[in-house]
This record gives C-alpha cells, sequence and structure tokens, in this order.
C-alpha cells in the first residue's frame, strides 16, 4: 500500500473545518448552501480518517455525493472550488462520453489514467518550484559558459566575473546565443486505438521512441529566453522523478476528486427499442472504479478505493432511482441545488471575489475606461437574466454572461 500524503502535502496543512470550507466556497459560489455543507463534511471526513488508527482507515470509504440541479447553479464550481482548496488532483468528465465495453468509444478506466497524468503533472511542477532557485544559479553558469568560452591556458576569472555582473543586471538579456536542444520532430507514428488500448498506444510509442534515438538541433535566441530553457533543464535533472510519481499516486489514491458530469445521461434504464447506448452498462463499467478496484496506468497501478467521486446531473428526463441499485448504493449521499432567483442574480454579480461586475470594471480598465454601475443598473440586469431565463431554456448563472456581453458590446467594440 502506498503511503499516506508526505509532510509537505499532508491534510494537516489544509485541515479546514466544514465551517471554513463553506465559508471558503461562500467567497466565490452564491446559495446552494446545502451542497456546500455536504461536500465541506466529505472533505473533513478524508482527514478524519487519516487521523485514525491504521488498522481501520482503509475500511473507511467515503461518501460519495450525486449533486442534483439544473444547469448554471454551481454544481460544477463547487467541485472544482472544493479540489483547489484541499490541493487535490481533480478531473471533471462527462459521463455521457463513455460507452460500454464492446463498444466504440471510450473506456471507463481511461478518466483513472487521465487523473494520474495530472496529479504527476501537478507533482512534478511543485518538485521544481522547489528546486528552481538551485537550477537558475546552474544555468547562470552554463549561460556565463557558452558567452564566455573558456581557452586553454588563460585565467578569464575576472572577465567572467564582469560578465555574471552585467548579465544578473540583465544587460546581456537582448543578446543572442546559440543552445543545442533536443530535436522533438522525430517520425510522426499515429496509432489507431480502441476502447481499453490507451495503455498500449503509449506502450508503442515508448517502443518507437526507442528505436529513434533523440537528436539534437542548434537554435539561436536571446539571453533572457535561454536562462528560462536552461533553468527548466537544469531543474528537471535535479528532481527524482520516483519519487515525484510515488507523491502523485499517493495523492491520486487519497486526496483526487472525479466530477461526473452528466451522469442522468446514463441513468435511464434500457430503452424499449434497442440497447440505446448502453446506459446500464456504462452503469455497471463504472461500478467496480466506484467500489474501488485497482487500474493499470503508465506510472503504475493506482487503487481507486478512496477517490471521491461527485456525480451531477439536471435529471430532467430521468431520476436518481432509474440508475442501477448497486450504482445508487455508492453515492449515498444526495443533495438537490436550487435554481437560482433575481436576487441570487444580484449577489452573482456583485458579491463574489470573482464576481462579473468586477470583471468587466477590470477588463476595460485596461483601455483606460471606468465602467461603473448603480444599483439600478444591477438589479436590471438580474430581471433581464432571470426573464431570459423563464421564457428561454432555463441555464442559470450562464444568462449573465450572455445579457452583459450584449449590454458592453458597442463599448468593447469602440
Amino acid at each position: 500500500m502506498r503511503p499516506l500524503l508526505s509532510k509537505d502535502s499532508t491534510w494537516a496543512d489544509r485541515a479546514l473545518t466544514p465551517g471554513e470550507t463553506v465559508d471558503a466556497l461562500a467567497r466565490y459560489i452564491v446559495g446552494q448552501d446545502e451542497a456546500k455543507r455536504a461536500v465541506a463534511i466529505a472533505l473533513r471526513n478524508r482527514w478524519r480518517r487519516q487521523m485514525v488508527p491504521e488498522a481501520l482507515r482503509d475500511e473507511i470509504a467515503p461518501k460519495n455525493i450525486i449533486m442534483i440541479g439544473p444547469t448554471g447553479v454551481g454544481k460544477t464550481e463547487i467541485a472544482r472550488r472544493l479540489a483547489r482548496l484541499a490541493d487535490s488532483p481533480f478531473l471533471k468528465v462527462e459521463a455521457s462520453r463513455f460507452t460500454e465495453v464492446g463498444y466504440v468509444g471510450r473506456d471507463v478506466e481511461s478518466m483513472i489514467r487521465d487523473l494520474s497524468e495530472l496529479a504527476v503533472s501537478m507533482a512534478k511542477k511543485r518538485a521544481q518550484d522547489a528546486v528552481i532557485h538551485r537550477a537558475r544559479e546552474i544555468a547562470e553558469e552554463r549561460a556565463l559558459s557558452i558567452l564566455l568560452p573558456e581557452v586553454r591556458g588563460q585565467d578569464m576569472s575576472e572577465t567572467r566575473e564582469k560578465l555574471r555582473k552585467k548579465l544578473k543586471a540583465g544587460k546581456l538579456d537582448d543578446s543572442e546565443v546559440e543552445l543545442e536542444l533536443e530535436d522533438r520532430s522525430g517520425p510522426f507514428v499515429e496509432i489507431f486505438s480502441g476502447a481499453g488500448m490507451e495503455e498500449m498506444e503509449l506502450n508503442l510509442k515508448d517502443m518507437m521512441g526507442s528505436l529513434f534515438p533523440g537528436r539534437t538541433k542548434q537554435r539561436r535566441m536571446k539571453v533572457s529566453e535561454a536562462l528560462k530553457v536552461l533553468a527548466n533543464q537544469e531543474a528537471q535533472k535535479l528532481i527524482d522523478m520516483d519519487k515525484v510519481v510515488e507523491t502523485a499516486l499517493g495523492k491520486v489514491e487519497h486526496s483526487g476528486i472525479i466530477f461526473l458530469d452528466e451522469i442522468d445521461k446514463i441513468a435511464g434504464r434500457e430503452s424499449r427499442y434497442g440497447p440505446d447506448v448502453s446506459r446500464e452498462g456504462v452503469q455497471r463499467d463504472l461500478l467496480p472504479l466506484v467500489e474501488g478496484t485497482t487500474v493499470n496506468t503508465k506510472y503504475g497501478m493506482v487503487r481507486t478505493d478512496h477517490i471521491l467521486f461527485i456525480g451531477s446531473g439536471a435529471f430532467h428526463m430521468s431520476k436518481p432511482s432509474d440508475m442501477i441499485p448497486e450504482f445508487q448504493g455508492r453515492f449515498p449521499i444526495r443533495v438537490e441545488l436550487k435554481s437560482l432567483t433575481k436576487g441570487d442574480f444580484v449577489r452573482i454579480l456583485t458579491e463574489p471575489e470573482n464576481a462579473l461586475v468586477k470583471q468587466y470594471i477590470e477588463l476595460l480598465r485596461t483601455e483606460g475606461v471606468e465602467l461603473v454601475y448603480d444599483d439600478d443598473a444591477v438589479e436590471e440586469v438580474a430581471r433581464i437574466a432571470f426573464e431570459m431565463n423563464q421564457r428561454m431554456e432555463n441555464i442559470g448563472a450562464r444568462r449573465l454572461h450572455t445579457v452583459m456581453e450584449k449590454l458592453l458590446e458597442e463599448v468593447s467594440f469602440e
């Protein structure tokens, strides 16, 4: 079994109480208190699980959640902000993209591979950030050696120090140097693989890569750009990729979050006119992942027992009870998100830290235009958006973007 999160990424650093989590989510999301409370408790339970005796730890499974509500009410935003708060690997996928094994389409296990890839990228960036200061020092030495090649029998230390001062002061930024970089333009091979064959595709690409050894090419660039390239190269040499992968897969297994959107599209029972998209088949394929299984990725085996799954759907044409009983049982927590009112639209426009009015004010400020909204104007925008949602398709808060863009079209163009 993989170790729990390392000291530099422990839950203790981000052990928010449920109340603190709700407050943090409220800075960006208006209303939907029931959903915020549900995800806040789920997040805290993960921290609690790591505090219990080790013998009991593996027995505690995450309590997966289904969010029920129309589009544009904040389902995805709640899950995304939660993952950011917890610094967790987060993947949003549409359940309707997957098909039952045997049909042409995506294999459900590919979501675990995608989540692992994402976690490794996150862990690698964090590891590079930790060594970037040392990497820049080494890059600086390499840049000096390119600018001032050593000549046998000559002491060039004094000249090198003068050049170093100029380099640090940015006086050489516009000078050009020639770097030897890896040539990635090798032979292109397109591999067409069916569902569940992604791992074979990766192995074939690795094998083809080993048949054509890496080549290098000379490229001229400014010193300022060369320093960044060299620092990136050195940072990659300084990090331990085995440790990075181990940390990343540990984060996936113990704190990964998968947001299954459009889960209502696979909730209907089989059609009387044929297998349709084999909705029950997709549910059956998803079931082992949600219950806990082991998935083979290019970084190693990943257990899904403690990944938190958050399902989401409007459930206009179906209901959660239309799903197979085993699948329903793996999503014990259900929260209903309410449709947004005119008052909610007013709050969305002004209250959150990323409020729409604030965004447009800052966008136009870049052009030297000072945009001012009084209370009546905000009320009117909210009223128009609310009435449009009632007359046409209800797309929730996304309607505000439509109204604001139309309102400011002339100003933005001019």
